[in-house]
């Protein structure tokens, strides 16, 4: 592996040709093929790369400059990036910030990764705005090879991508609150969750996060408060075993959703999910709180959404104001809700942070002022407050 530039190519699967240049690993077969997808933020770059939900997706980035603070072991959103690659205007390798640990193109050759940079990224997006999201395959590969990677690609949809990323054991993160109070047990369900979304947690809760196959049975047994259903990546409808769990933790105890968890949560209340044209991928994504009417920018990444018919007994709570998509729902009949956008952001603005604050509240109004002692234990804990399997 090495991090030096070498000529190459982006060919999408309509047969649309992007030339630049390639850093980072050298990979296997001198190509990298996966979904393209585009993302808006300006800082953050270091976050998107490590969000498991990236699973199978290349990542371009509408930024033009990426780099340019470096990266450093405090940013990283789990064990190591799940993505396929990126693709960027300039990718930075003079870093400049106190930090910074290393510079990204290192951080791209340690985690096997290949970068195509020197492209216009302002017409990709375009493109992909345009013909919606598809798969593609960059490298420095000849193009009649690029274009046979990029048409044998599935892509995410119908993939179970869950299966990938999830830990494979439980463990905790501990805490202690503020406030004096004790510590709610919240069990986290892995579909891809994110160390920012589980330190968030942490400032109310005692965390354990589960694999994604853990029964419903076995998660209960544990005696939890309440259950979020995390992030992840690709299609809901393809998440193995997800409507079972989620259909044995309904009504036996508080469920919050984000993201994916949202997406399940959802389709577990009847509703349907559908694939966006090209996803909602940034930290500016303006969205209507429904009861109070106020707007939130938000941070997003989620190539699916959920569609307002299916689902009965559910109530919309939030709205995408870019196209009118539902962005949080709650059950009318079981104490349960979800959000589409990342209200933990990581990178992006706190306007919906306090989903997390309302998930306390809430937590507090079904189980008491107080929370028991007793709880969480069985086989495959970590020691309190380590870091479990994807996050180190």
């Amino acid at each position: 592996m090495t991090g030096d530039r070498r000529p190459g190519a982006l060919v999408l699967a309509d047969g649309e040709v992007f030339e630049g240049d390639v850093v980072g690993a050298r990979q296997s077969g001198a190509l990298t093929a996966g979904e393209v997808v585009f993302n808006t933020v300006m800082t953050g770059y270091q976050e998107v790369l490590t969000d498991p939900s990236y699973a199978g997706q290349i990542i371009t980035f509408t930024y033009p400059h990426i780099g340019n603070y470096g990266v450093t072991g405090a940013d990283f959103e789990s064990r190591r990036p799940f993505c396929r690659g990126l693709v960027v205007r300039d990718l930075v390798t003079t870093p400049s910030n106190w930090r910074a640990d290393g510079r990204l193109d290192h951080f791209l050759v340690r985690h096997g990764l290949s970068c195509l940079t020197g492209i216009d990224t302002r017409r990709l997006t375009r493109h992909i705005r345009s013909a919606g999201a598809m798969v593609g395959a960059f490298g420095t590969a000849p193009e009649a090879d690029l274009r046979a990677a990029a048409a044998a690609e599935p892509g995410t949809d119908g993939v179970d991508l869950v299966a990938a990323v999830t830990c494979d054991r439980p463990y905790h993160w501990s805490t202690t609150r503020a406030d004096g109070r004790a510590p709610w047990r919240v069990s986290v369900v892995d579909f891809g969750v994110k160390t920012s979304m589980l330190r968030r947690l942490a400032a109310f809760a005692h965390v354990e996060v589960v694999p994604a196959c853990f029964g419903a049975k076995s998660i209960l047994a544990r005696r939890p408060h309440g259950v979020l259903l995390s992030n992840g990546p690709g299609d809901p409808a393809a998440v193995q075993g997800a409507g079972d769990v989620i259909s044995g933790l309904l009504g036996a105890v508080p469920v919050f959703g984000i993201c994916l968890g949202h997406q399940l949560l959802a389709a577990t209340l009847g509703g349907e999910t559908f694939k966006l044209p090209f996803g909602h991928h940034g930290g500016n994504h303006p969205v209507r709180h429904l009861a109070s009417g106020d707007v939130e920018i938000t941070s997003q990444n989620h190539n699916f959404s959920v569609a307002d018919s299916g689902a009965g007994s559910v109530e919309v709570t939030h709205r995408n104001l870019n196209d009118g998509t539902v962005e949080g729902l709650r059950s009318l009949e079981v104490p349960a809700f979800g959000v589409q956008h990342h209200p933990e952001a990581g990178p992006g603005p706190h306007d919906s942070d306090y989903v997390f604050a309302n998930f306390d509240t809430w937590l507090r109004e079904l189980h008491g002022s107080e929370p028991d002692g007793a709880g969480f234990g069985g086989d495959g804990d970590l020691e309190p407050g380590a870091p479990g399997p994807a996050h180190g």
